[in-house]
């Protein structure tokens, strides 16, 4: 279905998440992954979305010679809590002090996407809150052991055995915590018409 309505167009998807990648080949449309590296620095001034839209934005500004027929999609997540953003943990250490930090709390994670052309750009975003139980030390050394999630917002992955131990209750899309919103990236693309 999708697949047909940009068929006229070369989907590039900038990025190197592995599950972002999945959701692409799960939507069944036709895709190339080209990554640019970008310096992932945000002004100390911009809160929740704010964060998330800049930073799809600037991963976007790295491509300068799209093609009339190209569609680039850029995207970024964090994990909100108590008025901060937690990134990518760049360590065991920091992995450790951000799921205790979220433990026992409820937090949103945010996900922008950045959905441009030659002519055009879109940035939407979606917040999904998550509530946590408290974890013991045991489960978070068993976790960052066993997963090392360096690679995500907040130190984990919602998919993984932290999120089947762990959730509470979620508000909003679980796909937007696992990296993207894909029914309001969905509803984006389908404007596209062949």
């Amino acid at each position: 279905m999708l697949k047909e309505k940009l068929k006229k167009y070369t989907l590039i998807l900038a990025s190197g998440s592995p599950r972002r990648q999945q959701f692409f080949k799960d939507l069944d449309i036709d895709f190339k992954i080209v990554v640019k590296p970008v310096k992932e620095l945000f002004p100390d001034t911009l809160k929740g979305a704010e964060i998330t839209d800049f930073l799809a934005d600037l991963k976007s500004k790295a491509f300068t010679n799209l093609e009339d027929s190209d569609i680039l999609i850029t995207s970024d997540t964090i994990v909100w809590l108590n008025g901060k953003a937690l990134g990518k943990p760049k360590n065991k250490q920091e992995a450790f002090l951000m799921l205790q930090e979220i433990s026992g709390q409820k937090h949103d994670v945010i996900t922008s996407i950045s959905i441009k052309t030659n002519k055009s750009q879109k940035i939407i975003n979606d917040t999904t809150t998550v509530h946590f139980k408290n974890f013991s030390k045991e489960e978070i050394e068993y976790y960052i052991t066993h997963y090392k999630p360096f690679d995500k917002a907040g130190g984990y992955g919602i998919q993984e055995w932290i999120g089947l131990i762990g959730i509470d209750k979620i508000e909003g899309s679980y796909f937007n915590v696992v990296g993207l919103p894909v029914h309001k990236l969905f509803k984006e693309l389908l404007k596209f018409s062949a």
